[in-house]
């Protein structure tokens, strides 16, 4: 990627995978749809049964060839948020409540200003946390072994 697309890269993305959109843009114009899928490196969504293209797939090993109906992915400018409330498409803002809690908010015309909440789809890990300790990983005994004492000095390097 050149400096110039690099420089057109979303840098605090406020559509997130999980929300519910409004097509503005193209041959689904007016269908909303849930974003399955956010490429941030080509500014692109992925929305759940929109954009349907055909795609013509080479037989190969372990998989069948043939004409295949697939979703291809949308710019990110020709999607909206939709409100919560009034169900039409609006801008995303940021704003802070009382106890310091970070929300997002519905902004622009017909917006009703109203808290988006975010995706449950988030919370929940693609990718287990490894719970085994693998070759490169440091032993529990090793991070607890005290190498330091405040005290005595012990433990500091000669300068």
């Amino acid at each position: 990627m050149g400096w110039k697309a690099a420089q057109k890269l979303i840098r605090h993305w406020k559509i997130l995978r999980g929300d519910n959109v409004m097509i503005t843009r193209g041959k689904d114009r007016g269908e909303t749809g849930v974003i399955k899928r956010v490429i941030r490196s080509q500014n692109r969504v992925i929305v759940d049964g929109k954009n349907l293209v055909k795609k013509h797939i080479k037989q190969g090993q372990g998989h069948e060839g043939g004409i295949f109906t697939v979703e291809a992915p949308l710019h990110v400018s020709n999607v909206q948020v939709v409100d919560p409330v009034t169900g039409k498409p609006c801008k995303v803002g940021s704003r802070y409540l009382e106890d310091g809690t970070k929300v997002r908010v519905s902004r622009g015309l017909g917006a009703s200003g109203s808290i988006i909440p975010r995706p449950e789809i988030l919370k929940i890990r693609t990718t287990p946390r490894p719970t085994l300790a693998g070759p490169k990983d440091t032993t529990l005994d090793l991070v607890l072994e005290k190498t330091y004492d405040a005290k005595t000095g012990k433990g500091m390097p000669e300068l």
